[in-house]
């Protein structure tokens, strides 16, 4: 069974900077898409990014566009978030997902594998 679990969530400071992990373990997932979501209290679960195999990449333009990498070592099965330039908007409690297809998505239905999720939280 695939599992996915998400690190290196926190509390920091507005401006301040943090790198997402997540990784696959329990299967296979050659060819998926992997994406990040994230969830503030009382919002709904709200697309971040998503990143295909061969590495084709969509951001959520508004919110992460230009602060946020997202990018993916197949051969460790982890896929990360690199979150720069962190505001108090961004907390939320990230997840990490996989797509039971490939090609790009921000549908959160469309994944089929979610890890548990990690808190990020940017104070002012």
């Amino acid at each position: 069974q695939v599992r996915l679990v998400e690190s290196g969530g926190g509390m920091v400071q507005a401006g301040d900077s943090l790198r997402l992990s997540c990784i696959q373990s329990g299967g296979t997932l050659i060819g998926y898409t992997m994406g990040w979501f994230r969830q503030a209290p009382g919002e709904e679960r709200e697309f971040v990014a998503c990143i295909t195999w061969s590495g084709g990449i969509r951001y959520n333009t508004d919110s992460v566009k230009g602060r946020f990498t997202i990018s993916r070592d197949n051969a460790k099965n982890t896929v990360y978030l690199q979150m720069n330039s962190l505001k108090p908007e961004d907390t939320a409690v990230y997840y990490c997902a996989a797509r039971g297809y490939r090609g790009s998505s921000s549908t959160a239905r469309e994944y089929a594998v979610w890890g548990q999720g990690t808190q990020v939280t940017v104070s002012s």
